[in-house]
């Protein structure tokens, strides 16, 4: 299981995702090409050998980048696994560099959060998650 992350072009200055109009459609990222470059600068270990689906490895977390196949990308998404803050700040510093924003389906406000605190609670509120699916499935067997 990983931490979910959707990268997408989000109004300033929303709260949540409750706050997104009904009818919003991101406007386009960029080129996938400009992306990938943007995040190889930020951490040139990226494994962008299929561009559709790069991966990052850094002490305590790996991402997976689902970039799809389009030449202009909407969004896409970080599929996070890790450890103590090493995701959640890995994360927040891909999208620094991007300057983009992300929905966190496990956040109170449906938005990753760039403070640290709230940013770590979700993660640690998908690791203990995780923890129960993976407990639950074990008593099965």
């Amino acid at each position: 299981m990983s931490w979910d992350l959707f990268v997408m072009a989000l109004p300033a200055g929303i709260l949540s995702v409750g706050d997104l109009p009904r009818d919003y459609r991101p406007p386009p990222l960029g080129t996938r090409s400009e992306i990938i470059a943007k995040i190889s600068s930020a951490f040139p270990q990226t494994d962008f050998s299929d561009p559709s689906w790069g991966t990052l490895d850094v002490p305590g977390c790996h991402i997976e980048f689902n970039m799809g196949s389009d030449r202009e990308i909407n969004n896409f998404a970080m599929h996070a696994r890790g450890a103590g803050k090493a995701c959640p700040d890995t994360a927040a510093a891909i999208l620094t560099k991007l300057n983009m924003r992300a929905i966190d389906p496990g956040s109170e406000s449906g938005l990753f959060e760039q403070d640290p605190n709230l940013r770590y609670k979700s993660f640690e509120h998908w690791q203990s998650f995780g923890f129960q699916v993976h407990d639950s499935l074990d008593k099965k067997k």
